[in-house]
This record gives structure tokens, C-alpha cells and sequence, in this order.
């Protein structure tokens, strides 16, 4: 298992790290952030679906000596063979479109040249037909993808080095900072998003004051007195005319202790031990695979722990549902209007806002979901094509590993941390878990401010339309006129 997740994981990231490097050699300044927009809806489309296919796959195909979670893994390796597929597609796509370029760069260079020897024999006719020939070229330059104007400025292969990292500016330091405390709370978030909200509206811990009738027998089901429900009430009064508690949305109230019980003789059940015995009984000793809980001591429980699961797992595919709706819209926009580092610091600020109101306020966390989304969208549309503007084109490729792996140390740390407040929060998620989320979320605001001080001093390439920047736009000078009279 371990052994298997570590080659997903480097599968999966190296997956990332290429098609990034592809979609910024493929599309450049004023088209990159749509392109990005698609890829990330198709991305998070995909992580919808799998919400939904894989559980119904593990649940409804079990047959022989396959159970329902490995036929479930091999759905998702036929998929992985499709990736794999897809990408063989792109290599003779990719050699066609360089030989294209290759061709094209060959003729302009010829007939300029041929132009030019015409026109030291010919005079300022043939010379204002070779100057209109030079501004075809500059155009035409222009829409070059970064690999097929490396390949015509004979950059080697050999000249791309890891040393380059040292010269990356302060604009990509930034931007991977950023991405650190970003993503830093959103997809630590949405790994532990079950969990915050079952605690939060969908299985919401009982009032103390509720208690049952008999606290060290079963609660719920085959096992509990006389086979019937062991009741709850507030303050233990079991009077005739009251209602039970602790009520819709609330984990139902389970035994505090347990004194050797068995399910030794009881049809229907298939315990995990022969006796259950427990001084002091927690919700982490209750676990809803073992029938001895989910079918004898504690239905009620298991039972409504299963809805509040798939209920928050329903209501967590917003925010992909948004970003897999929202993202090329947005990528569009910011092909046409630039302001991407304006953007980087809007998208944590209505993160800020969502934690802090999934962490202190008992509403329903719908709207905080789809301000995730919106921000989570909005970040993603700027972070992945200003990567291209923060460094050299030979270093694209090198730019994106090392963001890219940035990214993914935090998620390996974050949840450790948001585990570690949990265990100290009393197996409590809130308020602890949500104001380290917050914390991060304004490091990307701080982050933000600073993006928008260094990048207004190197020229505003981040938040120009074409990612060129007053200084660079002004080195170019005016265009050259296609025609010339």
C-alpha cells in the first residue's frame, strides 16, 4: 500500500509538473491563463466524478475474490492507462507543430535575406519590402510558443541547469511562497472538509446534560436491552410526554461504559472480538466496519455517522464544481485584462472570510463553500501562468518541479499540524483546526501586498495583459508597420 501510493505520488506530480512546462511552451502571454483555466477544469471535474464513481463502484462491484475498494483501484488504473494514452497523442503533435515552425522561420529567413541582397542592387523599394518582411517576422516571433523560440536562439540543452534556480528573482520566490500558504488552505482543508463540517451542522457533538436511560448498556440495535432502542433524554428525566434527545443533525448519544458484552449466539452478527468491554467509552472506540457497533450496540450511531459522511461529501463537490465551472471564464479574463498579482491577493482575502466564518459561526457552511470555490478558482486562473513571467523561458520547465514541489511539502505538512491541533483540541476540529487555516490564508494576503510592491518595481509584468510590463514594452519600442510606403 505504502509502496504503491509513493509511485502514485510521483507519477502524479511529475504528470503535473510536465503538462504545466507543455501548456506555457503551447500558449504564451495573453492565451496561457485560459489555457491553464481549461486544465484545471478538466482536472477538477475529474476529482467531482471520482466523489461519486468510486464509492458507488466499491459499494455495487464486489464479486469473487475482488472486493468493491480493488475493483474501485482498477477503475482508476484503466483511467491512468488513458492519461497514458493521451500523452503518446501529444509527442508526434508536438514533433509536427516544431517542424511547422522550423519551416515557416526557414522561408521568412530565406526570402528576407533573398530581399535584402535584392536590395543592395536595387534600391529603397526592394529595402522598404525587406523592412515589411522584418515586421512579418517580428510578428510572427511574437506568436512563437517559449520551446520553438528557444530552439531559434540555439539555446542548448546543456545550458539548462539546477544552479539556474539561484537566479530565479524575487517575483517566483513570491509566487511559490503563495502557493505554500494558499493551497496551504484549501486542499488541506477539503482533505479534512468531512470531518469540520460533520462536526459542525451534520453530526454535531450531544449536550452533556443528554444522557441514556441505562449509560452502560447499547445505545442501538441487536445487542440493546430487550433488543429495542436504549433512549436518550436531557438531564436523564425519562418522564412519560418528553421528547428524546439530542435531536436532528446531532451524533446520537452512545454508552459510556461497556462490561464484556458479546454477540456470541446472536444471529445476523459477525463481530471482530468475542467481548467488548470498555471503563470509559469514546467515539474514536467506536468503529462502524466492526458489526458489533454498526448492527448491535450502536446503530444509531454508525447509521447517522454514514448520512452526516455522505452528506458532507455531497455539499464538499461545490467548490470543485465551481472551479471546474468558473476556471476557463476566468483564465479568459485574465488573458484580456491582466492584473494578476491584483488577483493573487483578492483570492485570500475571501479565504480569510470563509474560515473565519466556517470556524465561528453555526450557519450553513453553503455560501463559505462557494467563496472556496470562487478564491480557489480566482488563485489557480493567475498563480500557474505567471510562473512563465517570473523566470527565464529555458527555465520554465525547472521553475514549475520546483513550485510545484514547494506546493507539495506544505501539503504533507499542513495536515500533520491541522492533526496535531485536532489531538489537542480534545479530538476537536474547531475552532483550533479553522484558525490555523485563517492564519495561512492572510500569509497569502501579506504575500499578495508584496507581490504587488516587487512587481510594480520590475515594470508590472504580472499585472499587464501580455505579461511583457511597461519596461519591456518601452525596450521593444513602437511596433513595426506590416507595410511600408
Amino acid at each position: 500500500m505504502l509502496m504503491g501510493r509513493v509511485i502514485f505520488g510521483l507519477g502524479g506530480e511529475n504528470l503535473t509538473v510536465a503538462q504545466s512546462a507543455v501548456l506555457a511552451q503551447w500558449f504564451v502571454g495573453k492565451e496561457l491563463a485560459f489555457a491553464f483555466g481549461i486544465n484545471l477544469s478538466i482536472s477538477r471535474l475529474g476529482s467531482v466524478i471520482n466523489n461519486y464513481v468510486s464509492p458507488a463502484v466499491a459499494d455495487d462491484l464486489a464479486f469473487s475474490d475482488f472486493n468493491g475498494v480493488s475493483m474501485a483501484l482498477w477503475v482508476g488504473a484503466l483511467i491512468c492507462g488513458g492519461s497514458l494514452f493521451t500523452a503518446f497523442m501529444i509527442v508526434p503533435i508536438d514533433k509536427a507543430a516544431i517542424k511547422r515552425l522550423n519551416d515557416t522561420t526557414k522561408f521568412n529567413d530565406d526570402l528576407t535575406s533573398s530581399l535584402l541582397e535584392d536590395g543592395e542592387d536595387g534600391g529603397g523599394n526592394n529595402r522598404s519590402k525587406a523592412s515589411s518582411f522584418d515586421g512579418i517576422r517580428a510578428v510572427s516571433a511574437e506568436r512563437m510558443s517559449t520551446s520553438a523560440m528557444l530552439l531559434h536562439e540555439d539555446v542548448d540543452e546543456e545550458e539548462i541547469r539546477l544552479t539556474d534556480v539561484k537566479n530565479f528573482g524575487v517575483i517566483f520566490w513570491l509566487l511559490s511562497l503563495s502557493c505554500l500558504v494558499v493551497y496551504g488552505c484549501v486542499l488541506p482543508f477539503n482533505s479534512f472538509a468531512s470531518g469540520i463540517l460533520s462536526e459542525r451542522n451534520y453530526f454535531k457533538a450531544p449536550e452533556p446534560s443528554c444522557v441514556l436511560m441505562n449509560p452502560g448498556e447499547c445505545s442501538s440495535g441487536l445487542l440493546a436491552v430487550n433488543a429495542t432502542n436504549n433512549p436518550a433524554r436531557d438531564d436523564g428525566d425519562f418522564s412519560e410526554g418528553l421528547s428524546n434527545c439530542p435531536g436532528d443533525d446531532f451524533a446520537p448519544v452512545f454508552p459510556t461504559s461497556l462490561d464484556s458484552v458479546t454477540c456470541y449466539g446472536v444471529p445476523g452478527l459477525s463481530c471482530s472480538k468475542s467481548s467488548y468491554t470498555f471503563s470509559s467509552l469514546s467515539s474514536s472506540d467506536i468503529d462502524c466496519s466492526d458489526d458489533f457497533w454498526s448492527k448491535g450496540c450502536a446503530k444509531n450511531y454508525c447509521d447517522a455517522y454514514s448520512d452526516a459522511t455522505k452528506t458532507s461529501d455531497s455539499v464538499m463537490s461545490i467548490p470543485y464544481f465551481i472551479s471546474a465551472g468558473l476556471s476557463p471564464l476566468l483564465g479568459f479574463l485574465v488573458d484580456k485584462i491582466g492584473y494578476r498579482a491584483v488577483v493573487a491577493s483578492l483570492a485570500p482575502c475571501m479565504l480569510v472570510w470563509v474560515h473565519l466564518t466556517l470556524g465561528f459561526e453555526s450557519g450553513s457552511p453553503i455560501a463559505p463553500l462557494i467563496g472556496q470555490g470562487v478564491a480557489y478558482s480566482l488563485f489557480a486562473a493567475v498563480l500557474w501562468p505567471s510562473v512563465p513571467f517570473s523566470v527565464e523561458a529555458k527555465s520554465v520547465g525547472t521553475a514549475y518541479g520546483l513550485i510545484t514541489a514547494i506546493q507539495n511539502f506544505g501539503l504533507a505538512v499542513f495536515p500533520l499540524i491541522v492533526s496535531q491541533l485536532k489531538s489537542a483540541n480534545g479530538g476537536m476540529y474547531l475552532p483550533n483546526c479553522e484558525v490555523f487555516f485563517t492564519v495561512c490564508a492572510a500569509a497569502g494576503v501579506l504575500v499578495g501586498a508584496l507581490l504587488n510592491i516587487f512587481d510594480a518595481r520590475r515594470g508590472g509584468k504580472l499585472n499587464s495583459i501580455d505579461g511583457k510590463g511597461r519596461k519591456e514594452v518601452a525596450d521593444r519600442g513602437p511596433p513595426t508597420p506590416l507595410i511600408t510606403t
